[in-house]
Parts: C-alpha cells; structure tokens; sequence
C-alpha cells in the first residue's frame, strides 16, 4: 500500500501550485537610519534593520523562505500519501560568506515530524519532489549553494 501511495504521488499533485500569482508586489519604504519596512501586494509587513535592533536582516527572511517554502510542499505531499502528521517544525541553520557578497554557502534543513503513517520512503519522496520540482525560493538560489535536508520522525 505505502509503494502505491508514494508512487502515485505525482500524478495526485496535478493542478498543485497552478494558481500562483505570476507577478508579485510589494514596496519597501525608509523609517529612519537603516531601518525600513516592507509591504506585500496582500498586506503583510516585513522591517528590516541592518543593526538588527528594530526588525530583522534580509537574509533571514530568505532563510526562513527557504524553509517556509519546503515546509508546505513537504507537509502537503505527506497528507496526500495519508501521513497522519501530528506536529511538524524544521530548525535551519545558513552559513555565510564572510566577505562580500555575504550570501549563503550553505543551509541545512532538519524536518523534524511527529505522527502516523509516517515512513522514511514518503518523507524522502516529498523532499525530493519539492526540491527538484515545486520549491519555488530554492530553486530559486544560486546553484553553488549546498543545501542538505534531513529529517526525523517520532511515531506516536
């Protein structure tokens, strides 16, 4: 039953993520010092501080995109192979070059999952299909970063 569920898994996905906005807004606004606030096309509010004092760093928020994004494909795909999730939580980690440009020379991604109906094969089936497929912020990254993705599972 779990080989048929994981491996029918892509053709149940048909229409996923169709209805995507394919432009996006936004503005981004100075407050004061190197303080400014960012607005998205639905309303939400972003601040950035480059003293990390009043809101928090860009890259932080690319990070936690990075894991934002994977944690819907992931969890998504596990509801479909009838994964009984109980809680989720990904911990990430991003390292970065030190001199400029200081962008990313590394994530890690630890999925951390608690529930039923939960096996290693669907698990590392969901991860691959949002990484090679659906994950729009990581495939979105430059190619020369390396990104792991573990993860580990507590049955109940």
């Amino acid at each position: 039953m779990e080989d048929n569920t994981v491996e029918n898994l892509e053709e149940s996905l048909d229409g996923y993520k169709k209805e995507i906005l394919e432009t996006n807004k936004g503005f981004l606004e100075w407050e004061s010092d190197l303080i400014f606030n960012v607005r998205t096309q639905m309303g939400y509010e972003i601040e950035y501080d480059a003293n990390l004092q009043m809101g928090c760093a860009p890259t932080e928020t690319l990070l936690s995109s990075v894991a934002g994004c994977m944690a819907i494909d992931v969890f998504y795909f596990l509801k479909k192979m009838r994964a009984d999730i109980k809680s989720f939580k990904i911990d990430f980690t991003g390292v970065r070059k030190p001199e400029p440009p200081q962008y990313y020379k590394s994530i890690n991604l630890l999925i951390k999952i608690e529930g039923d109906n939960i096996t290693p094969k669907k698990v590392e089936r969901a991860i691959s299909l949002s990484h090679d497929k659906y994950c729009s912020v990581y495939n979105a990254l430059r190619k020369d970063i390396e990104v792991t993705t573990s993860y580990k599972i507590n049955e109940d």
